[in-house]
């Protein structure tokens, strides 16, 4: 048997079953593009009835939203990511006969890079019925039982909190709701007290219990019906789950279990794998704040104990945002999840990696393209600040970004752009500035000259910082011609007396900075509008001249 490089041990396969999966999944994918589809149960070169038959819902909520990093042959989309930022999905959808057929756990096949794993049934577990109880009830509590057998209570108190009740009905089984209340409130109290390492049981069991209750299906309004406004968002009421109390205990449980000393980190990789965590990273997609809050501290946590799943972390994420970036533009979790990732910059060594460059290139930079950037900006600001701090040399590589992604038509992002452009000047050495002052100054130029007058103050206001003050000076030679034109514009023309007062302070600036290169390029601002008047006039001559010849052709 070969192992997976996945460190939870559930995936195992042979190679030969390797083989017989990657054959199934080219023969699903290819069999799109046939005419004639063969009959129902049966493949060419295959068996009746065999794994790669298709089924609707085999792979679990995971592999319907299309969020994990796995995508299910058969019963789900392929995912194939194609360049460096976008990911392109093929839908590799196999033969659907008459007969719906359901395909179980064990028959749904999982492709990661270039290996293909089948999935254990192990993976999602099923909630207990409550049936399965003669009577649900309290069990004792800890301080009630002997030591030596702590354990096994807490074995079974994981199991019945294993139940899921519907709590949008308030009337349905309120006894029971209670019972599971306060027996998460009893294993959490018992987490954070633990002076013994927790046995294998009592971990798997853990995982159990938790994943059956986190991981569900989100009552998330259709992206594809849905039209986004960038700055409506906020106005929105966020959805409440109304099962929160349950939920928090569950989160504060996960939290407490992961960070607790007594947790053995082999143990915790085994259970805590990569498809927990995948489909962990899928709830931040819910609308519930109180549970977004909880999943980016729960996810920080086991970044910090779990540190062989740190790069699938990353990676994970990474997807989220670029399916969000150009696809979607919908997601609730983008703000949290750039926290996490603004703790994790906060950490990396130097010097800074080709992959973390790479990060910020393809996918920090274009997250300020969306629409529903007023969402995320501060946390998306304090990542790409955190970079500049760590390597001024990246300066340059971000600004560039930002000129790139200027937005046009909408004055609130022009003004938060301007704002972070600021904090990324503020760590700029001159020489990266001076690679890359031209075309920076021609849009702040732009900026200045706007009728949007926050756009044009907060433009102006950045000669209020001694450090961009100190940079301009150096190049004054080449940033005061570029810039003057706006200057007087503003001066003669603008509508807003602030923006009025703050152009006479810039321009004094230069003034008293150096008044033969101020002169000289007002000298040359007289003359292009003296060139420009002329031009003018000559086109009204050339027109009144049009019109006088067509008025005595109508005439003749």
């Amino acid at each position: 048997m070969r192992s997976s490089p996945f460190d939870d041990g559930i995936f195992t396969m042979s190679g030969e079953d390797e083989i017989s999966a990657l054959k199934d999944m080219f023969r699903h994918f290819f069999g799109r593009f046939s005419r004639k589809h063969p009959k129902q149960g049966s493949e060419p070169g295959g068996k009746p009835g065999s794994d790669n038959q298709d089924g609707g819902s085999g792979a679990g909520a995971g592999a319907r939203t299309g969020t994990n990093n796995f995508s299910a042959i058969g019963s789900a989309d392929l995912r194939s990511p194609v360049g460096d930022a976008k990911e392109h999905y093929v839908n590799a959808v196999g033969n659907r006969g008459s007969q719906s057929t359901m395909v179980s756990l064990t028959q749904v096949v999982y492709v990661s890079k270039d290996r293909v794993y089948k999935h254990s049934q192990e993976m999602y577990p099923k909630p207990r019925d409550i049936a399965s109880f003669d009577k649900y009830e309290a069990l004792p509590q800890f301080k009630d039982v002997p030591y030596e057998e702590k354990q096994n209570l807490f074995v079974r108190k994981l199991a019945l909190c294993c139940v899921v009740f519907d709590f949008r009905d308030l009337t349905k089984n309120v006894k029971e709701k209670e019972i599971k209340r306060q027996t998460l409130m009893e294993l959490v109290d018992y987490v954070i007290s633990a002076n013994v390492m927790f046995s294998e049981d009592m971990v798997r069991e853990s995982v159990t219990m938790v994943s059956v209750n986190l991981f569900r299906t989100l009552t998330t309004p259709s992206h594809e019906n849905r039209i986004v406004e960038s700055f409506d968002l906020e106005d929105e009421e966020p959805s409440m789950d109304p099962a929160w109390p349950h939920l928090q205990l569950l989160y504060e449980f996960i939290m407490r279990f992961v960070a607790s000393p007594a947790m053995d980190v082999k143990l915790a990789k085994k259970y805590i794998g990569q498809p927990f965590i995948a489909r962990l990273l899928d709830l931040f997609e819910s609308e519930d704040p109180r549970e977004r809050e909880c999943l980016k501290t729960t996810t920080h946590r086991i970044y910090g104990k779990l540190m062989v799943h740190r790069p699938y972390i990353r990676k994970s994420i990474n997807n989220t945002f670029y399916r969000f970036i150009f696809e979607t533009e919908k997601h609730n979790g983008i703000a949290e999840l750039l926290e996490i990732l603004g703790s994790v910059i906060n950490g990396f060594a130097l010097p800074i990696k080709e992959e973390h460059k790479a990060f910020l290139v393809r996918v920090l930079i274009p997250l300020h393209k969306p629409k529903s950037l007023l969402n995320y900006h501060q946390q998306l600001s304090y990542c790409v600040t955190q970079f500049v701090d760590k390597d001024c040399k990246l300066a340059e590589t971000i600004i560039r970004g930002l000129l790139k992604y200027w937005p046009v038509t909408n004055s609130m992002k022009e003004v938060m752009f301007i704002g972070e452009l600021e904090e990324v000047l503020e760590a700029t050495q001159s020489a990266e500035f001076q690679r890359c002052m031209e075309p920076l100054f021609r849009q702040i130029g732009a900026s200045i000259s706007s009728p949007h007058f926050q756009v044009a103050e907060r433009a102006l206001f950045l000669w209020n910082n001694d450090r961009i003050v100190e940079l301009i000076k150096q190049n004054r030679g080449i940033i005061l011609p570029i810039v003057f034109p706006a200057l007087e514009k503003n001066t003669k023309s603008h509508w807003n007396q602030v923006v009025q007062s703050l152009t006479q302070n810039v321009r004094k600036i230069f003034w008293d900075v150096d008044r033969a290169l101020f002169e000289e390029c007002s000298a040359k601002f007289k003359e292009a509008e003296s060139q420009t008047e002329t031009v003018k006039s000559r086109n009204e001559a050339a027109w009144e001249r049009l019109e006088e010849m067509a008025a005595r052709n109508s005439t003749s």
